[in-house]
């Protein structure tokens, strides 16, 4: 059998080398992160074990963990706090995303090192919320005026940040000229200038037909962010509105790649017009609204997904509520709800489960203790996993 730098390096080979090897040093910095960039290994070793029920089926994120929520700016420009992050989204049993995301809780918090009485605690709240608003059968979300704790605060802060803010924030002047702030961390060069004139050509034509005000791409960039999907093609546009009060506008563009669970469930699914039309279609359906301007375009033959950029700072870093278990009890109920809600927003499409499929799945809640010993259990596994992993990576396996 493959070790597991085998299995990484040959789910990973298709992405740009150079890019691959910051997500590699990113994997190695904990249990945690390493779990956050291998969700295949996660769903190869779930598919091998079947030890979960595979039903009801349900649209799912695919890569639900402790910091695929956030905060953002709906096409509405109000704030939301919802899942942000739809890459692996796919139609899926619902107990194969609630295994990733309590496998996540396990993880996380013993990388923070809370014991495993607490521990344990904090993974049967969040099924235990989660089966309580699916039973429901009525999806919510999650709004200013309603969140509660740390939620709200939250919330409120992002409000707060306006788009001038993050624009200051991500980019530098220079002899009276605006461009953006390339650190070679976060951004990097677009080493071929041909590939930037063709990239800021496609985005000023998709802009004309997208936008009522004509704005023009004056800059671009190589974008670093997140950790599973690192090293797969992902851009960031600085653009200038061409008439009226001077505004700056920032666009995300990332490569939509096939998600790491539909090998396992290829019968059940419909068929897309790309990968992105996937990414954006289940996304779509999920979320109560969506980030402004998400679109999927198709760029040289490849499936892309665009939408404005978000600052990253509006994700939960779990890692800060070390020691504050209220602010992450409710963290956890609000992730459940958001979580049960998206379930249900989107049930009864294109087979997934209907509504009172999933209300009478959430009622029986026979599944609880499973998913709870395997998250357990898996969690082990994901420290030994990563132990390899490490090194492997120091040993130079990955600079090969």
């Amino acid at each position: 059998m493959p070790s597991i730098a085998e299995r990484i390096q040959h789910f990973n080979s298709n992405r740009l080398p150079f890019y691959t090897r910051l997500k590699y040093r990113a994997m190695a910095r904990d249990p945690f992160y390493f779990f956050r960039g291998t969700a295949h290994l996660f769903y190869e070793d779930l598919a091998g074990a079947n030890t979960l029920p595979a039903l009801p089926l349900s649209w799912v994120c695919g890569d639900l963990h402790l910091e695929n929520f956030g905060s953002y700016k709906g096409d509405n420009r109000l704030v939301y706090f919802d899942l942000n992050d739809f890459d692996e989204a796919t139609l899926a049993p619902a107990t194969w995303e609630l295994a990733r995301m309590v496998t996540s809780i396990f993880v996380g918090l013993y990388t923070m090192g809370l014991g495993a009485p607490e521990t344990n605690n904090m993974a049967l709240l969040f099924l235990k919320s989660y089966a309580l608003v699916l039973s429901k059968g009525r999806s919510r979300y999650i709004e200013p005026q309603t969140a509660k704790g740390i939620g709200k605060s939250f919330m409120l802060k992002a409000g707060e940040r306006k788009q001038k803010d993050l624009v200051r924030e991500r980019t530098i002047r220079k002899n009276g000229d605006i461009g953006l702030l390339i650190d070679n961390k976060r951004l990097f060069p677009i080493d071929d200038p041909s590939l930037t004139k063709k990239l800021a050509a496609f985005v000023d034509g998709w802009m004309v037909n997208i936008h009522h005000h004509r704005f023009q791409v004056i800059d671009a960039g190589f974008r670093i962010a997140g950790t599973g999907s690192l090293g797969v093609k992902r851009y960031l546009f600085l653009l200038e509105r061409l008439h009226g009060e001077r505004k700056y506008l920032l666009l995300d563009m990332k490569q939509a790649q096939p998600s790491c669970l539909q090998s396992h469930f290829p019968n059940q699914q419909p068929t897309w017009l790309s990968e992105a039309a996937r990414v954006v279609g289940v996304q779509e359906r999920m979320q109560n609204i969506s980030p402004a301007l998400l679109r999927p375009v198709l760029f040289n033959n490849e499936s892309y997904v665009i939408k404005e950029m978000q600052p990253t700072a509006d994700k939960i870093n779990f890692a800060t509520l070390e020691n504050r278990f209220d602010d992450m009890e409710d963290v956890l109920e609000n992730m459940a709800l958001l979580t049960a809600s998206a379930q249900l927003r989107s049930s009864g499409r294109q087979g997934s489960a209907n509504a009172d499929e999933l209300m009478a799945f959430a009622r029986d809640a026979a599944w609880v203790p499973s998913i709870i010993e395997y998250a357990s259990q898996y969690a082990n596994q994901v420290k030994a996993d990563y132990n390899q992993y490490l090194a492997a990576y120091t040993a130079g396996y990955f600079e090969k």
